[in-house]
């Protein structure tokens, strides 16, 4: 095997790599991918890796959770000079910055949001949450935006704003669905001022005691982060048609998630709320034969190749 095929089997192995990995942690997330074309699947697995493998080192820590985040951290913006790494998960997401010329910023800044994860364990206000999300989710939103690919005439810069909230809304999503695991990490990811507005302790998370307090406390809370996807739904239809089901089928299943703490009363402090396997499957059923249509569309739609004769 000549040194060119063999970079190319460990590049293969390595998005299968991370393929594995957002099919093992992010059901909902690897069966809205399977609606993209195959050329941008791998790009997205290799982002959702390495975000949950930096995110790993943090919430799943060794003996020294700040130093091996910090040394994956050198490792991955020295390797983006270089293009080239011995770890899988950063071989990957180092070809997929480079292939799709995703600015380095915001890599640094997803990297400096889990840094402070190891130090700051609850927010004061939205304001507050928000400026850490720009590191944990908006830049998530913005990286995935250049694979995904804008409709014609559409630029980047017009589809980013909806791209952040999509982020924003999906990580809210998350917030509020893991209340319960968080507290026991010993971080809150809800506002101070929200949960003092209604007399929610951070002692009472703890102690999983669900009452009417807290129950208005997430009714406002899902309030809020529904407003996150009403910011992000314009976006949809800027993105490259063969790329929008996915995008819906991921709106569609993270919102679920808001509907199944909803129903369940908000008690989200008994234990994970989820949407359904038979849900996903229906979500995932009802956008597969939409976006194979559009993927027809936009072969019908390329201009066909002429030959050297000009016929």
């Amino acid at each position: 095997m000549t040194a060119v095929a063999d970079r190319q089997e460990q590049l293969g192995a390595a998005y299968r790599h991370c393929a594995a990995i957002a099919a093992r942690h992010g059901k909902s997330y690897h069966l809205a991918t399977r609606l993209l074309t195959p050329d941008r699947r791998p790009a997205v697995h290799a982002l959702y890796a390495g975000a949950r493998t930096a995110d790993d080192l943090v919430d799943l820590p060794g003996a020294d959770p700040a130093g091996d985040l910090a040394a994956w951290s050198r490792a991955v913006i020295e390797e983006l000079d270089t293009g080239w790494s011995d770890d899988p998960v950063r071989l990957a997401l180092v070809d997929t910055y480079r292939r799709y010329d995703i600015p380095v910023e915001h890599l640094v800044d997803f990297l400096a949001a889990m840094t402070s994860d190891l130090d700051v364990d609850s927010y004061p206000d939205m304001a507050a949450l928000d400026r850490y999300m720009w590191g944990s989710a908006s830049v998530i939103g913005l990286q995935v935006l250049p694979v995904l690919g804008t409709a014609p005439g559409v630029a980047r810069e017009e589809a980013a704003p909806h791209a952040i909230a999509l982020g924003e809304a999906f990580q809210l999503t998350n917030f509020l669905r893991d209340v319960a695991e968080d507290i026991d990490r010993g971080r809150v990811y809800l506002p101070e001022d929200a949960m003092a507005a209604h007399g929610v302790t951070r002692e009472q998370l703890a102690e999983k005691r669900h009452d009417a307090r807290f129950e208005a406390l997430m009714r406002e809370m899902v309030a809020v982060v529904r407003r996150r996807y009403d910011d992000a739904a314009p976006g949809t239809p800027m993105l490259a048609p063969e790329s929008r089901d996915c995008v819906r089928a991921a709106t569609a299943l993270y919102g679920g998630i808001l509907t199944e703490i909803e129903r369940a009363g908000y008690r989200v402090l008994d234990g994970r709320v989820s949407v359904s396997k038979p849900r996903r499957l229906a979500v995932f059923a009802r956008r597969l034969t939409a976006a194979q249509l559009a993927r027809v569309r936009v072969t019908m739609a390329k201009p066909k190749s002429r030959s050297s004769t000009g016929a």
